[in-house]
């Protein structure tokens, strides 16, 4: 094993990533040292690393990159279940594992929860993120043990790198109960989560799936996955709910799943939750920022839901690869875009273009 190693650092808020030279991680008892293939790249990164936001970057010069998976080339002494050689996806939230929140299983809820290298919730969560120096951009990393996700051959590196929006989106379908001969809306549907969920909601069973958004060629592009099954619409064209309606015998869906980015407007979703049927459930994992005026009398009379979804559990992680391995979601259809490390921060300037939600951008250290 060589003692140093290439990694992409940012050492300024909203200044290009360096490629620099530093010491290849040296692992505890509980981690393993992976070596990255691949790591996904997000829209969403140029926002955090520009130190506009209310995003608490870790300590600087760091180490970043969200999204990493690659194999294993060392285990620790109290590691049980991994090996050297295995593939692994790691999940990069990181939470204290000691208080209320963490010890009922909602470990997004601690006060000290981080993405490792990427942020953290509050000001008070970069402790975390100093104990945890490491980030996907960077041809080897460390992570917990009880962060990685076991992938099967048929889950590409580059796949895994987007294990994270992928799992954002899993999440919220399962928390609303998504399965066999339901009925979906996805607002947002040609985004990063948006193509996500319709390729987990066809692998779930979901008969029918109902989406919303603007960029008319991914919209075709998805109704040609499933012509039975999906059906989109242009937001703007006409009224949501009736179209939804429409869609389901003048029922209404089970749920609307809301992957809508920043800067979304409030009176869309407004209109998509007429589109739900009576005890339908709203989950939303957008970033729709502006407050939502709901009609509680409408809430109750009607039995509806409203709830959040953040992020997801490696457990989810692992249900998804072995759909993945079965074949029961065809994710193959989601096409990398592969940058080497040097470039890195090219990859961060074609991602800033939102290329949609069938492009995976990714980096590849080895390359």
């Amino acid at each position: 094993m060589k003692d140093k190693m290439r990694a992409a650092r940012l050492h300024q808020p909203g200044q290009p990533l360096q490629i620099d030279s530093v010491p290849v991680p040296r692992i505890r008892s509980h981690e393993v040292l992976v070596r990255v293939e691949a790591c996904g790249v997000i829209s969403n990164m140029n926002a955090v690393f520009s130190g506009q936001y209310w995003y608490h970057l870790p300590p600087l010069p760091a180490i970043v990159g969200l999204d990493a998976a690659g194999v294993i080339e060392e285990v620790g002494s109290e590691v049980n279940d991994f090996r050297q050689g295995e593939r692994v996806y790691i999940n990069p939230l990181l939470s204290c594992g000691s208080c209320h929140h963490c010890r009922a299983g909602h470990p997004v809820a601690c006060a000290y929860s981080a993405f490792r290298g990427y942020f953290a919730f509050s000001p008070q969560a970069v402790k975390l993120l100093a104990e945890n120096p490491y980030g996907g951009f960077a041809e080897y990393t460390a992570a917990s043990a009880h962060n990685l996700v076991k992938l099967p051959p048929e889950v590409s590196f580059e796949l895994g790198a987007r294990w994270g929006y992928l799992g954002t989106s899993f999440a919220a379908l399962e928390a609303g109960g998504a399965r066999g001969g339901s009925w979906v809306i996805v607002n947002g549907v040609t985004g990063i989560l948006g193509v996500g969920a319709v390729l987990w909601a066809l692998g779930l069973g979901v008969s029918r799936i109902l989406g919303l958004g603007r960029n008319a060629a991914i919209m075709q592009r998805l109704e040609a996955l499933a012509p039975k099954r999906i059906r989109a619409l242009a937001l703007g064209s006409r009224p949501i709910g009736e179209w939804a309606r429409e869609c389901t015998d003048g029922v209404g869906a089970d749920m609307l799943l809301d992957c809508t980015g920043r800067g979304s407007l409030p009176a869309t979703t407004l209109d998509a939750l007429a589109g739900l049927r009576p005890g339908g459930i709203a989950i939303n994992v957008s970033a729709l920022t502006d407050p939502l005026p709901i009609n509680p009398v409408k809430f109750m009379t009607a039995q509806l839901q409203y709830r959040g979804s953040n992020w997801f559990s490696v457990a989810q992680g692992q249900r998804m690869a072995e759909m993945a391995r079965c074949g029961a979601a065809d994710l193959g259809r989601i096409e990398p875009r592969v940058y080497p490390l040097e470039k890195v921060n090219e990859a961060l300037a074609e991602v800033k273009q939102r290329p949609g939600g069938f492009i995976n951008i990714v980096v590849a250290p080895g390359r």
